[in-house]
């Protein structure tokens, strides 16, 4: 039984780590090469990683006037945004101008180095790109950045973990182990009549 539950700890900890890799921000920072809108087919494979059809521009149900951004990084490697508004919908980053950031995007085109901050994957089997949230010019391709908003979030997610598990050991400590000696206890009150009953 116990290496049950550590199973299950060990799977809802990948469940949730994978959650929080997909959601917290990321950032980049590459020289962007193109922008353009395209015609994109969502499908049920790929449908839960784009925003909801309400939450920006959308052609239909299976297909969406998508903004896209394409970007290089310094080694030569390249990427592709896309940027979607994600309305009130999950993840919970609220925005609202995808319009904006297109032309910010825009205008910061060419052999200028960027930071681009998003979430998401880029799964080119699925098409699944990741939404860019926000874009600012950096001083060079050497630029770092220290992810504090993510140390704060996931400090916090721990400190509710630990909060909610003291609280359950504490409801246990007062509510269940008293329940469970008092049963125990009419129980062996029991055994003990029914043993005294059959001895005479």
């Amino acid at each position: 039984m116990r290496k049950v539950k550590w199973i299950f700890r060990a799977v809802l900890a990948l469940i949730v780590a994978i959650l929080l890799w997909y959601t917290l921000p990321q950032h980049d920072v590459v020289r962007i090469t193109e922008v353009y809108n395209r015609i994109t087919t969502v499908s049920w494979a790929n449908r839960m990683f784009y925003a909801s059809p309400d939450s920006g521009t959308a052609e239909g149900t299976d297909s969406r006037d998508v903004r896209f951004i394409s970007a290089a990084f310094n080694d030569g490697s390249v990427t592709v945004y896309r940027n979607e508004d994600t309305g009130w919908i999950w993840p919970p980053y609220f925005k609202y101008d995808s319009s904006n950031l297109q032309a910010v995007a825009s205008n910061l085109k060419g052999d200028k180095w960027v930071m681009v901050t998003r979430y998401g994957w880029r799964m080119p089997w699925l098409s699944i790109y990741p939404n860019a949230i926000r874009i600012s010019e950096v001083s060079g391709p050497d630029y770092t950045y220290f992810p504090w908003l993510n140390l704060v979030i996931i400090a916090l997610l721990l400190g509710l973990v630990f909060w909610v598990r003291a609280m359950w050991l504490q409801f246990w400590e007062r509510m269940v182990d008293p329940a469970v000696a008092n049963v125990q206890e009419a129980g062996d009150r029991t055994r003990g009549w029914f043993q005294r009953l059959f001895r005479r």
